[in-house]
């Protein structure tokens, strides 16, 4: 039987879990609360980029991904980041509601299931 492995490691919870050539990250948040939608969606999804990079994957590799705005109200601008980042052919399984988060300065938390690049 494989081994989970895990990495960035905290008392509440690990960032990233690994497991048969699947990389699971937890819930990424905006570091800086106080920038606007489009300011923390650009935090959460280079925190992807980095976290998916560190474990021998991609945003390319994405099997899934759940995205929690505090406003569907700001959907929209959510949206025209997302669409910048994502690469165009390669766009992942998604799913968006609307969810009261942790604390109220945060506008966005994403969750990421990804393939390990082969």
């Amino acid at each position: 039987m494989d081994e989970i492995k895990r990495s960035h490691v905290g008392k509440r919870l690990s960032e990233v879990a690994l497991y048969q050539g699947v990389v699971y990250l937890a819930g990424q948040v905006a570091s800086d609360p106080t920038q606007d939608m489009a300011g923390q969606t650009r935090q959460v999804l280079a925190d992807v980029d980095r976290l998916l990079g560190e474990h021998h994957s991609d945003k390319t590799c994405i099997l899934q991904c759940l995205v929690y705005i505090s406003d569907m109200s700001q959907f929209a601008e959510m949206n025209a980041v997302w669409d910048a980042w994502v690469v165009a052919g390669r766009t992942p399984p998604r799913a968006t509601v609307q969810a009261q988060l942790a604390s109220p300065q945060k506008l966005i938390e994403v969750v990421v299931t990804a393939a390990v690049r082969s």
